[in-house]
């Protein structure tokens, strides 16, 4: 798309804008909320053709009008994420946060987010918060798996009990690579203790990483990894 197409789309939607507001009557106390549906409008109509600048564009707008409003950031931050530009995604939804550190979505984003970036320490206190707030026991998992990274090995043995103590990891599965390189569907607690065996083998304790192992398989016997984190032992 040229950037002449681009702007003429704008154009156009503007001056449509422009007349349903003409043709409304609003009252002028009403101004900001026929620019926000107007507003609101264009962003739709830019998604709806791919126009990735006027939909950010017309977030920018929302957001300066509507201070208050967490959504359209939380929009905004979400559009970043998905391009892939996780330093924009983080700074926008740690924004939100200052306003609101309970804000599920923006601890979602900022946490996997400042994951993309390296920055794990700060990772893993949003998947920590969003654990205890959401109760979703993948952010758990994804805390335990941080806590390893960093060598935080007690902390991370402390999460991945109450993983395996939670009646959701019964149900919650995990995608693993094969050596064919495909995807493995396996149980959340078998994922669970491959990892507190891989734990405990840092810590050099061979038999209880051994036994996470088995334990892994109890719950999905075909689990690859876990068989050759065994066999990485013998």
């Amino acid at each position: 798309m040229t950037q002449k197409f681009k702007i003429l789309t704008l154009v156009l939607a503007l001056c449509s804008a422009n007349l349903f507001a003409q043709d409304q009557q609003v009252d002028p106390k009403d101004t900001n909320k026929v620019k926000n549906e107007a507003d609101q409008r264009i962003y739709q109509m830019a998604l709806r053709y791919n126009d990735v600048d006027v939909a950010k564009s017309k977030l920018y707008d929302l957001i300066a009008r509507n201070p208050n409003n967490a959504r359209y950031a939380e929009m905004l931050a979400t559009m970043y994420f998905e391009m892939d530009q996780y330093a924009s995604a983080a700074l926008v939804s740690m924004d939100i946060l200052e306003a609101n550190s309970k804000n599920v979505a923006a601890l979602e984003i900022a946490a996997y987010s400042l994951e993309q970036l390296g920055a794990l320490d700060r990772a893993l206190g949003h998947f920590e918060s969003l654990y205890l707030l959401s109760d979703d026991i993948f952010s758990l998992y994804k805390a335990a798996n941080l806590q390893f990274s960093l060598k935080k090995y007690d902390e991370a043995l402390n999460s991945l009990n109450m993983l395996t103590k939670n009646k959701k990891a019964d149900e919650e599965k995990l995608a693993f690579p094969t050596k064919d390189n495909s995807q493995q569907e396996i149980s959340m607690k078998a994922a669970a203790y491959n990892l507190k065996g891989l734990i405990y083998k840092e810590k050099g304790s061979s038999k209880d990483a051994k036994e996470a192992f088995n334990q892994a398989l109890t719950f999905s016997p075909d689990f690859e990894v876990a068989k050759e984190n065994i066999a990485e032992l013998n």
